[in-house]
């Protein structure tokens, strides 16, 4: 959203474009805005509870694929079910192997045609390469050869299972730029498998030195011009290999202002390489004239699996910059993780299917509860791709509870649920609470809700409502390694206080097939330790955490402060300090 921002502000000027995220709110009456799918989501059920329609004449919604995302592809479909069917809506992907099929459900949705636009061909052709472990570049197929049509001499690299490796199994990266670099196929974006590698790949380039000195010059004045003013950019561990060896690392454990300085330094052609994961391939943004893949699978949050067409798809569109490569290239490198007649076959497999993600939720139930009857709810769910891909007889995949018969049995799971807890009233109305608890729209609401009943959100110290705000937000389960006697007292008593309040409730809600996730002091320490204005790098150090990981714990901590906020009408003490909480947490370099 930041980078559409940039390019929009320059293309139509600042006062016409506005951006609305989570943590950005600006100039939100411009004619064009650029924003989350989330906030979108969320202003449709403020119009829905308010009467009102959408001030929207017309909504483009890019990177459409993200519909079958295991975790976002729930707001995706809410947006295209709620949107009104006066709004047009422009969908817009390069990885969706049944356009058609989400056309006609539109189609059935909207009450109006929707009509596919298809394009087969690439803006910029791509060829496949293979890094024969002798040093040499091959062709990966031959048109008519047997054999699935790879090259003979690549068949016969695969036969002795050689590898471009040392031995602890990472490749001479400095030799591989050197190669492409002969063969003017740079600059190249290398997916790896962790972000560990990629900050690896680095040093494993020391030794190559670019060719070119009056480029070099121009990328150290870029560097010094993109990092100027800001001490902690122009100090960077990885600053010595992007001005002497024009490589970097973009990786989620990087903070947003440094992945943006590698960015703009690649869109400018001033590097030779990017290393980046797999996961972030789909974020990468800024294309190359090679990428390069080291292994055939990716980590999707919980386990490695085979790379999908729609994931190969994104990895791959990232080759060939338009207008200035006539062709693109993909260059396979062997290894352990590498299995290149996958890779071979993914070339030609059209992008998969997407299929329906959506899935009951709290945040959803009270939200919909606000302006609609149960049974108007059952003929919005009636109205999902899920049902609609359930009535023709395709079976839904995983996460997603099935047509509209299991959607509607789910919903009234949680509608009984929120009966007991009294969020709803016998007539299946929200109660005084349920109102204001539906203006939580994160992650864990009931939780927060349950701890505003409770009155464990202090309401006169930012820093503490922060910090125990920040165990909501938390994913990972992780206290074994946090000097409890380092944490202040006040935070200690107020998390206990949380914890022997609330795990009562989790329980309950794991009990009944709800997802309920414990509570670890360690993130509410972690954030208390910012909001109270220690150092970055301090914080950094004894959170023992990754410079990106600490600051998304943080912007998504601030974001459910932003709900808190909301909340002025029926705790306007908290909400004002949850206002202060925000300025304390969005200071450089998170802010």
């Amino acid at each position: 959203s930041n980078a559409k921002h940039a390019e929009f502000s320059a293309r139509f000027g600042a006062e016409a474009v506005g951006i609305l995220t989570g943590d950005r709110k600006e100039n939100p009456d411009a004619p064009i805005i650029v924003g989350t799918t989330e906030i979108l989501r969320n202003q449709l059920y403020d119009a829905m509870h308010r009467g009102e329609s959408l001030n929207t004449d017309f909504v483009v919604i890019d990177e459409a694929h993200y519909l079958g995302d295991l975790d976002r592809g729930v707001v995706w479909e809410e947006v295209l079910i709620y949107l009104p069917a006066r709004v047009p809506l422009l969908l817009l992907s390069a990885t969706i192997g049944n356009a058609r099929e989400i056309a006609a459900w539109l189609a059935s949705l909207r009450g109006r045609p929707c009509t596919v636009v298809a394009e087969t061909r690439r803006p910029v052709p791509i060829f496949p390469l293979y890094l024969h472990p002798a040093g040499m570049l091959l062709p990966l197929s031959t048109p008519g050869r047997k054999g699935g049509g790879i090259d003979k001499k690549v068949n016969e690299a695969l036969a002795k299972n050689h590898r471009f490796a040392r031995r602890d199994g990472m490749p001479h990266f400095g030799r591989i730029v050197d190669l492409l670099r002969r063969y003017d196929l740079l600059p190249a974006i290398f997916f790896l498998k962790s972000r560990a590698d990629c900050d690896r790949a680095l040093d494993l380039c020391r030794g190559n030195r670019p060719a070119d000195p009056e480029r070099m010059m121009g990328l150290a004045a870029r560097i010094r011009a993109l990092t100027d003013g800001n001490p902690r950019l122009a100090g960077h561990r990885q600053l010595f290999h992007l001005e002497t060896l024009a490589v970097g690392a973009h990786h989620s454990g990087q903070l947003p202002a440094w992945k943006l300085v590698l960015e703009r330094l690649m869109t400018a052609g001033l590097l030779d390489a990017v290393f980046a994961t797999t996961t972030v391939a789909a974020g990468v943004n800024f294309p190359a004239r090679t990428i390069a893949f080291l292994n055939s699978d990716r980590f999707n949050g919980t386990e490695f699996l085979p790379l999908d067409p729609t994931e190969f798809h994104q990895m791959t569109g990232r080759a060939g910059r338009r207008g200035m490569d006539q062709i693109g290239f993909a260059l396979l490198i062997p290894g352990r993780f590498m299995d290149v007649r996958l890779i071979h076959r993914l070339f030609t497999a059209p992008p998969s299917e997407v299929d329906s993600r959506i899935r009951i939720n709290f945040a959803m139930v009270l939200n919909l509860l606000l302006s609609h009857t149960p049974a108007r709810v059952e003929e919005l769910l009636r109205r999902s791709f899920a049902a609609w891909r359930t009535g023709r007889g395709r079976r839904p995949q995983a996460r997603s509870v099935g047509g509209a018969a299991g959607l509607w049995r789910d919903f009234g799971h949680h509608l009984q649920f929120l009966r007991r807890k009294g969020y709803v009233n016998a007539r299946d109305e929200l109660t005084a609470d349920g109102q204001w608890a539906s203006q939580l729209r994160v992650d864990q609401p009931l939780l927060i809700a349950e701890g505003f009943r409770a009155g464990i959100f202090p309401q006169k110290d930012p820093a503490l409502l922060a910090a125990v705000t920040a165990v909501f937000v938390n994913e990972k389960e992780e206290d074994e390694r946090l000097e409890k006697k380092r944490v202040p007292q006040a935070l200690r008593k107020l998390f206990q206080q949380a914890r022997e309040t609330l795990t009562p409730f989790i329980a309950e809600m794991q009990a009944e097939g709800f997802e309920g996730r414990a509570l670890y002091l360690k993130p509410a320490a972690v954030v208390f330790a910012w909001a109270n204005g220690r150092p970055w790098e301090e914080v950094v150090k004894e959170a023992e955490m990754e410079e990106g990981d600490l600051a998304m714990l943080i912007l998504r901590t601030a974001d459910n402060l932003r709900h808190i906020r909301a909340l002025d009408r029926v705790f306007p003490a908290a909400a004002a300090a949850a206002a202060r909480a925000i300025d304390l947490l969005m200071r450089e370099p998170v802010g």
